[in-house]
């Protein structure tokens, strides 16, 4: 089964599926992989932990991205970490800004 004919967009950026660079695009398919994962729990789901705690959470779930690695080699696993990373930016940044317009109105009518 050849595999490299339907790899998903990051999995053939970094040229997976190519013999020479087989080794070096995982290893970059997986740093991709949990860098994206880490934001997408930091925007979306992080609580304030002590540093112990969150070593831990960050530990598991780079364990846990080994795998998510090889289902990107056939899902787009990648590209829904991405996208779930921009919504869950977008969504960081009006709640910033309209947490930021209701404080203002706050003072003003208060003074």
């Amino acid at each position: 089964m050849d595999i490299t004919s339907n790899l998903p967009f990051f999995a053939e950026l970094y040229r997976v599926g190519d013999p020479e660079y087989t080794q070096i695009g995982m290893w970059a398919l997986y740093l991709t992989i949990v860098l994206l994962s880490g934001l997408v729990f930091k925007l979306g789901f992080a609580r304030k932990l002590t540093w112990g705690k969150t070593i831990v959470v960050y530990a598991i779930m780079a364990f846990a991205c080994s795998f998510l690695t090889f289902l990107a080699l056939f899902l787009p696993v990648t590209e829904v970490l991405a996208v779930a990373a921009v919504f869950l930016a977008l969504y960081k940044y009006r709640l910033h800004k309209e947490t930021k317009q209701e404080y203002g109105k706050e003072g003003r009518d208060a003074g």
